[in-house]
């Protein structure tokens, strides 16, 4: 559903629209901010950094939860933002989804761009039936 950014997701935006410009995007051309908010309200930002080899490029909300991991240790993600340019937002990709599972299955995802627009869905509804750690205790 399109709509405008709800009040409630604004400090989650502006931090991923500040880790946008920092991106490295000479090979898509497209620079990608991301920001998750912990369980503990934390929030930490990330951008898309690209590589010649694309393979070892990593991904905005990749980068945000590895950031958040690094600085403080294992996380449980409540929200991720996720901004571009384009109309209509982009949603995360497959890796960044599996990625977002493995740390917060119950997350609400926003995909939005720079005009503000965004799309409010839970992750199961963009990842289905998600391989998570518990599937490794059966």
């Amino acid at each position: 559903m399109k709509k405008q950014m709800p009040e409630k997701y604004m400090a989650l935006y502006e931090a991923a629209k500040a880790a946008r410009a920092n991106a490295y995007s000479p090979y898509s051309g497209h620079k990608v901010g991301a920001a998750i908010k912990t369980a503990d309200g934390e929030i930490y930002g990330g951008c898309n950094i690209e590589n010649s080899s694309y393979g070892a490029t990593n991904c905005a909300e990749r980068v945000a939860i590895q950031s958040a991991v690094a600085a403080i240790g294992g996380i449980r993600i409540s929200e991720v933002m996720v901004v571009t340019d384009a109309t209509p937002p982009w949603p995360p990709c497959g890796i960044c989804r599996q990625v977002i599972a493995e740390f917060g299955g119950e997350a609400t995802v926003i995909a939005a761009n720079l005009s503000g627009e965004c799309r409010v869905m839970k992750l199961a509804e963009i990842l289905p039936d998600a391989f998570t750690p518990e599937h490794l205790t059966k």
